[in-house]
């Protein structure tokens, strides 16, 4: 029997697991430790560990991201969060120039373990700043390793590959999934987990496949359920960089169709890197173009607006429907 965790229950309990692991893991942001965070996914961190490992910080994202840098260098693993995704930008210089270059400038003789959480993407009624989808930053970006998670399962086992890794990771998570519930089981050997860079099939099908991540896996699946008329099979991409083509391709040459669905604006979105790479690899077995369900181009709407903005169940089943078309 596993427990019965949200989202970010999982997070803080991976959290917790890699700090008793390794002493030289530091949580670290804006109102983390006392508050346990504002949406308290560290809660209960200061306490056991104490402020020497859970550092409430300035009102300064370039200084959490640059301080966390010189930790790294200096031996330690901290993970730090970006409150809302849309304050990450002050930090931008210290991620894009020094924290996704330092190993390749240092020829390898320095490693980044740098974890980066951000609650990312809509649906929870906030205004612009704290309802973005910035993860096309990041996956342009050589250098960083990039992941949404969409269950709890993932998100406990993800944030602790995400602590032990040597490169940094950006760790995106979708604020309004974090307190849906399913079993997680704690007690597999971490070695066990599934790797954190494989996209998974959470639904097989055989007529259209349908990739999705974070926030949009649950609507994805939400349309195969819906569609009477067409078997869909749903795919957890998980890692946005690296992406896991080949899990990608093995579906797509099989169904012969590809939707790719995201909260993230369509134009310069992940999902026109993988239509162009799906269609490069798998030309010949296409019977449709790659559909891409996405957020308008337009900056994020007040918050009356939003549930137009985000794409939803009847925009996925219509890109499902378009892909048939043809």
């Amino acid at each position: 029997m596993g427990t019965n965790l949200t989202i970010g229950k999982a997070i803080n309990a991976g959290l917790r697991a890699s700090m008793e692991h390794d002493p030289k893991v530091l949580v670290m942001g804006e109102d983390v430790g006392r508050l346990g965070g504002v949406f308290r996914v560290t809660d209960g961190l200061y306490k056991d560990f104490g402020a020497d490992r859970v550092i409430d910080t300035p009102l300064a994202e370039s200084g959490i991201v640059g301080t966390a840098i010189g930790l790294a260098m200096r031996g330690y693993r901290p993970v730090v969060e970006i409150q809302f995704d849309g304050f990450f930008f002050p930090a931008a210089n210290q991620t894009f120039t020094q924290l996704a270059k330092m190993r390749r400038r240092s020829a390898g003789k320095l490693s980044m373990p740098v974890v980066m959480r951000i609650p990312y993407g809509g649906g929870i009624g906030a205004v612009e700043h704290h309802s973005e989808s910035p993860e096309a930053y990041f996956i342009h970006t050589s250098g960083l390793r990039v992941v949404s998670v969409a269950n709890p399962e993932d998100a406990y086992w993800m944030i602790q590959q995400a602590v032990r890794s040597d490169d940094p990771v950006i760790f995106l998570e979708p604020k309004r999934r974090y307190y849906e519930k399913s079993e997680v089981d704690t007690e597999i050997p971490f070695a066990e987990a599934a790797p954190m860079g494989a996209a998974r099939v959470v639904r097989p099908g055989t007529d259209v496949t349908l990739l999705a991540y974070g926030p949009m896996v649950k609507t994805a699946l939400q349309a195969a359920e819906a569609d009477d008329e067409h078997s869909i099979e749903v795919i957890d991409l998980r890692s946005l960089s690296p992406v896991d083509y080949p899990t990608i391709v093995e579906s797509v040459r099989r169904t012969g169709r590809l939707v790719v669905a995201h909260e993230a604006v369509l134009t310069g979105g992940p999902g026109a890197e993988i239509a162009a790479r799906v269609t490069e690899e798998c030309f010949y077995h296409l019977e449709s173009p790659v559909i891409r369900v996405a957020a308008f181009d337009t900056p994020y709407p007040q918050s009356r607006l939003e549930e137009y903005y985000l794409p939803d169940l009847d925009r996925v089943l219509d890109g499902v429907d378009r892909a048939f078309a043809y």
